[in-house]
């Protein structure tokens, strides 16, 4: 069995097909195609609003599955609409790959290859971008967009801006995308990962043509505003909903109280006092009442003082749902001791609501500082008496 016959197999069996979006690369679209059709008649071609010659490049390849619209959108639309027809056609994968000719063909084995063994992955194709080709604003722009990948994901991935990339399909029909330009191939990422769909990598060549002849359809100015806009948005996302989600369903695992336990209140090359200071300060930053930024401002805080971040992060979730009608209340209690005669009488059983809130709003701010005050230096000395007495028990027990 000659290997392009091989090839083709293996994307029927795997049900595999692939992607190219395009967008007036007329002069490279055809080439693209021709090499991928060597290894795979499973192509799919969207043509977002071109205004060259595709469209005449296009009927003449009559094995293509054409999606082709007037109007220019963007390259995630065109994704998306790829991506849709894909699942359409009954396909479990798609690679997709730029029509700029940067991307070769010869690394579809890579991605196949790696498919064997990552059924529930996005696989990156990771470019060289080391190379003297490379154009700076892409080199800048590679190194921005795995920073913010990173900081709203927690994985390290080396090139989340290569368009040549394998997308598991069933995963992501259960995401409701809204990017429809070069953004979304930065939402896919953060969201998928965020559904606990895997990313992996493959190195695949790349090839910048030189700067008088190349093709680039990526404005940098309002390109970048929104893949800025978009990461903001992520990182709100991130550090308001998706950490204290991960963090509240992986309380109830044994084995995560036993690696708090042991890694961080237990680890030896850290002073008992840090460990006691980690706790009281996760607890102030949970009860303070900055609502919907208590977590960011208690990770960053954590970091230039020099905290057990893991323990302030724990700390800080005092605020979960059950306790804040208790905290509340609370609040409400200690800050009658400074409005005096103003102070609202609030009791436990009253059905506690925003609108109780603003009744007396200063009463409540003073309040939740002193009661975050308050929890914050009790918990903290129990920490540290805790921590002491246990020690003190462990080594009489190992002397024995």
């Amino acid at each position: 069995m000659t290997e392009d016959i091989l090839y083709r197999d293996n994307f029927d069996q795997l049900k595999v097909c692939v992607i190219i979006p395009t967008y007036n690369n007329a002069k490279t679209l055809g080439s693209v195609i021709n090499d991928v059709s060597a290894y795979t008649k499973n192509i799919i071609v969207v043509n977002d609003g071109s205004l060259d010659e595709t469209e005449k490049i296009l009927s003449e390849l009559p094995f293509l599955n054409i999606i082709s619209y007037k109007k220019n959108v963007g390259k995630g639309w065109a994704l998306r609409q790829g991506l849709k027809r894909a699942t359409e056609l009954g396909y479990l994968y798609a690679i997709t790959i730029d029509s700029d000719g940067q991307h070769f063909a010869k690394d579809l084995a890579a991605f196949l290859e790696k498919l064997e063994t990552e059924k529930n992955a996005i696989i990156i194709g990771s470019r060289n971008m080391n190379q003297e080709s490379v154009p700076g604003k892409s080199s800048f722009g590679h190194k921005f967009s795995n920073f913010w990948f990173k900081v709203e994901t927690g994985i390290n991935a080396p090139d989340t801006q290569s368009g040549y990339r394998l997308y598991p399909l069933q995963p992501l029909n259960k995401i409701k995308f809204l990017t429809r330009k070069y953004e979304f191939e930065i939402e896919v990422l953060v969201r998928a990962a965020w559904r606990s769909v895997k990313i992996e990598s493959v190195p695949v060549s790349v090839y910048y043509a030189p700067k008088a002849t190349r093709v680039s359809h990526f404005r940098p100015f309002k390109d970048f505003t929104r893949i800025s806009i978009l990461n903001t948005v992520l990182v709100l996302i991130t550090f308001l909903y998706i950490k204290p989600r991960n963090f509240l369903s992986s309380i109830f695992k044994k084995e995560t109280w036993r690696t708090i336990w042991h890694n961080h209140l237990l680890h030896p090359g850290e002073p008992d006092v840090v460990k006691a200071a980690s706790v009281a300060f996760g607890v102030f930053m949970g009860i303070v009442p900055i609502w919907g930024f208590q977590l960011v401002v208690a990770i960053f805080l954590a970091i230039l003082f020099k905290l057990n971040k893991p323990i302030v992060i724990i700390a800080a979730n005092i605020s979960i749902p059950p306790m804040i009608p208790l905290i509340i209340f609370l609040s409400f209690m200690m800050g009658s001791f400074w409005i005096g005669d103003k102070a609202i009488d609030f009791s436990l059983t009253n059905n506690i609501t925003l609108d109780s809130i603003k009744q007396n709003l200063q009463q409540y701010i003073y309040g939740s500082i002193t009661l975050a005050i308050a929890a914050g230096i009790t918990l903290g000395l129990l920490t540290l008496i805790l921590l002491k007495v246990f020690k003190r028990k462990h080594t009489i027990t190992v002397q024995n």
